[in-house]
């Protein structure tokens, strides 16, 4: 059982399983003893309680993770970070924070700089990774360290994977929008990542299973952000194209989506529904407030926490995972 599977089974939070088995003050009693049940049942353990100068500590020194993100600014990847800066304290490590802006050149830098640093760990957040780390240059680096790749995969010895099934996800809300009627929905890919291609994967599949032979032709390519989801909007109408719903890839996208609909008078969801990607703050934020796939950013992070620090310290067995997205459903569809 993983740590998702501990809190499922005890009823609580990930974050208050880590804390029971880190041996942190701030949980219930009963509670902890809960939690401490399912931890037996499972053969889990607490990890052994260790001394300040000890906790996260080898060959004398404080451990150290590296983060490598695309960009901080963007909450998808904020939400991932901070949780794994928190969760990697509570452990008692050292985290560096590196903000690659997804190039290739930077991703180099940052590498052979916390590779000299000899960190003990890398985390890479970002399905950009999946291309960019596919460099010979960068596959040496990577092979000197235990690497966790968040929402991505690494064909190289001592890199594991959690991942998030986005297919799945944008699959979620297409079948959400059929069974509400609407037969007229097209897709916003907004990105060209292996997680957007995957989410275009995940639309056309659901569309041609529910029998639309002209799944390819509903796919409109932009920008993400605010004025790629305006944009996008101005085409389907210029173009005259019926249409009852829009699927996007990211809620940016389809906040833009949402400001382009009202402004040009139609009603949401009476006319038009909309879906987005992420449950993030832009979501809850637009008015209409958004119906998205939640991808759960802050178990990705804690399940990367865990999975590295369990290589580092060989202290379980470790294997990749997949986390399934959920719908939240909004005041747009």
């Amino acid at each position: 059982m993983n740590i998702y599977d501990i809190a499922k089974e005890a009823g609580v939070s990930i974050s208050t399983v880590s804390r029971v088995m880190n041996h942190k003050d701030n949980v219930n009693p009963a509670t902890r003893q809960k939690v401490e049940e399912v931890l037996e049942k499972s053969g889990r353990r607490p990890v052994p309680r260790a001394t300040g100068a000890q906790s996260g500590a080898m060959d004398g020194r404080m451990r150290r993770v590296a983060v490598l993100t695309v960009d901080i600014r963007v909450p998808h990847y904020a939400r991932t970070a901070y949780t794994i800066e928190r969760e990697c304290s509570r452990r008692g490590y050292e985290t560096i924070l590196c903000n690659t802006g997804g190039e290739f050149q930077e991703t180099v830098r940052y590498l052979q700089a916390v590779v000299e640093k000899q960190v003990d760990g890398i985390i890479l957040v970002g399905s950009v990774f999946n291309t960019l780390c596919k460099d010979p240059k960068l596959e040496v680096l990577l092979k000197t360290t235990p690497v966790v790749l968040a929402n991505g995969k690494l064909d190289i010895p001592d890199s594991y994977s959690v991942l998030v099934d986005d297919r799945y996800g944008i699959s979620l809300a297409v079948d959400h929008l059929l069974q509400q009627g609407h037969q007229e929905i097209y897709y916003l890919k907004d990105m060209d990542t292996t997680s957007a291609r995957l989410k275009c994967q995940g639309f056309l599949d659901s569309a041609l299973r529910h029998g639309f032979k002209d799944a390819q032709h509903r796919v409109l390519e932009t920008t993400p952000d605010i004025q790629g989801g305006i944009r996008a909007v101005g085409q389907l109408l210029q173009e005259e194209k019926p249409f009852t719903a829009i699927v996007c890839g990211e809620d940016i996208t389809a906040v833009g989506v949402v400001k382009g609909l009202l402004k040009a008078g139609r009603r949401i969801p009476e006319d038009v529904a909309v879906t987005g990607y992420n449950c993030s703050e832009y979501a809850r934020l637009c008015e209409p407030q958004l119906t998205t796939i939640d991808n759960k950013p802050e178990l990705v992070a804690m399940l990367s926490v865990q999975l590295l620090t369990s290589l580092i310290e060989k202290t379980d067995a470790y294997s990749s995972c997949t986390i399934q997205p959920e719908l939240v459903k909004g005041e747009t569809t």
